[in-house]
């Protein structure tokens, strides 16, 4: 990154902070809390190990359900872009399950499989898994027939015939659901967990609702921010580049 966008990064950060505390200076609310009052809370809530541990908690389900949507969706979706019939069959499964709400889908799931971890889990998983199937499905059907047609010619294995002709291709796309998923997933997710569990970022913000506590509501929501930015930086980010290194 050159020194221009550094600058311009910083700057844009650090005029959103000056606008922050002038509003929360000007308003003197209590439910506007100033940027040094939400780092405050968020270091004391770390020091407790409160924000740690709920943060993992919610991390660990974004982990399960992602990586679940993620295979489920990636094979269905090559599947569905590959087999017309299968396609034609599914797509009115696909329309009903794109538009039933979140919100829905958590309640019926808590109803039908109890206040349990499995049904949160599966509740995050059945919304994130349409989206995903789509995405791919579409970059299955953009697949270029005639690379198709020269490596079954080459008499390639399926094994090399998916990583060295389908999956580059797919990439673009494999990563629009990355990002899309793991943005909609811990949305979904603070939902479930404000509906029907015990711990997690989404039951630590439903008690500062409850309280009217918007500091804490600001730090928590920051910090699971950040550690969703720094997934980007430190994962996403370095699998792009090395999935297009042959581009260059």
């Amino acid at each position: 990154m050159s020194l221009r966008k550094i600058f311009l990064s910083v700057f844009s950060l650090l005029a959103l902070l000056l606008i922050w505390q002038v509003l929360a200076t000007s308003l003197n609310s209590y439910t506007f809390p100033a940027p040094m009052l939400v780092v405050k809370v968020f270091w004391q809530a770390c020091l407790t190990g409160q924000l740690p541990y709920h943060l993992g908690v919610t991390l660990l389900r974004l982990i399960v359900s992602f990586s679940i949507a993620m295979l489920l969706g990636c094979a269905i979706g090559i599947a569905l872009g590959r087999k017309r019939d299968l396609d034609v069959f599914f797509d009115n499964w696909l329309v009903v399950f794109l538009n039933v709400p979140a919100l829905v889908t958590i309640i019926l799931c808590y109803v039908w499989f109890g206040l349990v971890e499995s049904a949160a889990i599966l509740a995050v998983v059945v919304n994130k898994l349409p989206n995903v199937i789509v995405t791919i499905r579409e970059g299955t059907r953009t697949l270029d027939q005639d690379l198709m047609d020269m490596a079954k010619s080459y008499r390639l294995s399926k094994r090399k015939i998916f990583f060295e002709v389908i999956w580059p291709q797919l990439h673009p796309f494999m990563m629009g659901a990355t990002r899309t998923g793991i943005a909609l997933i811990w949305k979904i997710i603070l939902v479930v967990e404000l509906l029907g569990r015990s711990n997690g970022m989404g039951y630590q913000l439903h008690l500062f609702f409850q309280m009217f506590d918007v500091a804490s509501i600001l730090a928590y929501t920051l910090a699971f921010v950040a550690v969703i930015q720094l997934i980007e930086i430190l994962i996403l980010k370095p699998l792009d580049q090395r999935a297009l290194r042959w581009r260059r």
